[in-house]
């Protein structure tokens, strides 16, 4: 039976640079657009902007990233019926060390971002962030865990590039999609940019579960066209037999949607994010790992969805909780945040933008590690000197 879901939560959750959504988030899926951080009467020029950076991936191999266009004959777009859906989706690997940095989004993305949040900085900002992965650079040789990530609402592929670079740097494929019509902006090789419908819509419980489940067939048709050597050159290095969907909020959602629907993926991970698709009250034994912070805690004013799903989930499966994680402490938008010299969401009590990126790059890597490929992962034993903002619930 699936767990009601409240309509709203009762304190804020997010609050982030690069989302279409939310101030307050409902509990209940996704949330509307609101302006985010200080409102500025005019833009920066491109002078006064700071440098945003992200930090350096401690893996031994150079990354690669190689942009993909995906169109699903077979299926017809949920947002805009009378089209085929879709995607876009980068593509992060071991590489040679050849070529141009990889640009980290386009010019219509960032404006679109920078637009709607608001921000008193050049709308081509992110354009300027320096990437550590090489543009289409060639792969080298090896057989290859593939992982994907299924970003937020409202959130753009490009919000978990720290963490993909970081997993590409350690040795896997890591695809990040787009979800046409439920980013901020999402443009195509021919210049074509899809807006968000989703960010139109008003949030629902009957809405989230609608949408994960849309996106978890997205994921499935990715699955499909990569482990099929269909459209990237490089197919032949995923190893299909180790797969692992990583989502942070509505796409950890959509992660556990997937893991549930398709016997091909190994392992999951949800980022702070809602069930919107609960799993079976038969449960569900593959590995599956909950990373959030702590508005999931019984009597945080949240919804039981956590401790109801836990519940459910095998003991190969894990519960870590970061108390003093704002909702985008997972992804770039804190990080960036900072860099830009915006108060944090949360207070000075919230884990910073790059804290919160090496705490997730190092717990996801971990299981990821660990359930994929085998290697001990003695950081997911138990509570860490290295790490004490993470406490382990289960």
């Amino acid at each position: 039976m699936k767990t009601p879901r409240r309509v709203a939560r009762s304190a804020l959750v997010t609050t982030t640079l690069l989302a279409c959504a939310a101030v307050a988030v409902p509990s209940t899926a996704v949330a509307g657009p609101a302006a985010i951080g200080p409102t500025a009467s005019a833009p920066s020029s491109a002078a006064d902007d700071p440098i945003l950076s992200l930090p350096e991936p401690t893996g031994p191999f150079p990354v690669g990233l190689t942009p993909i266009r995906l169109v699903d004959e077979e299926r017809a777009d949920p947002w805009v019926p009378e089209a085929r859906r879709e995607l876009m989706v980068s593509v992060w690997y071991p590489a040679v060390p050849h070529g141009e940095p990889a640009p980290y989004t386009t010019e219509a993305v960032s404006a679109a971002v920078i637009n709607s949040a608001r921000l008193p900085v050049s709308p081509d900002i992110l354009t300027t962030v320096d990437t550590h992965s090489y543009d289409r650079a060639p792969a080298l040789p090896g057989r290859r865990s593939l992982v994907v990530l299924s970003p937020g609402a409202g959130l753009s592929r490009e919000s978990l590039t720290a963490l993909a670079e970081e997993l590409a740097s350690r040795g896997y494929v890591v695809a990040g999609v787009d979800h046409t019509y439920e980013a901020r902006a999402v443009e195509f090789p021919d210049g074509r940019v899809a807006g968000c419908l989703l960010c139109e819509r008003d949030p629902s419980a009957e809405l989230g579960e609608w949408v994960s489940r849309g996106r978890s067939a997205d994921i499935s048709f990715v699955l499909d066209e990569l482990t099929e050597g269909r459209l990237w050159r490089h197919a032949p290095t995923i190893d299909a037999r180790h797969i692992a969907v990583v989502g942070h909020s509505l796409g950890g959602s959509s992660a556990a949607a997937t893991i549930v629907g398709d016997p091909r993926v190994d392992a999951g991970i949800n980022m702070d994010g809602t069930f919107q698709v609960d799993f079976p009250e038969a449960g569900m034994d593959r590995p599956f790992l909950m990373l959030g912070s702590g508005s999931h805690e019984p009597g945080a004013g949240d919804e039981p969805d956590w401790p109801d799903n836990f519940a459910r989930l095998g003991a190969t499966s894990q519960w870590l909780q970061v108390p003093t994680a704002n909702h985008g402490s997972f992804t770039d938008q804190l990080m960036f945040l900072d860099q830009l010299g915006v108060p944090l969401p949360g207070g000075p009590g919230t884990v910073g933008g790059a804290r919160g990126v090496e705490i997730t790059n190092a717990y996801v890597g971990a299981f990821l590690d660990r359930h994929l490929r085998g290697m001990d992962a003695p950081l997911l034993d138990g509570p860490s000197d290295a790490y004490p903002e993470v406490e382990f619930r289960g």
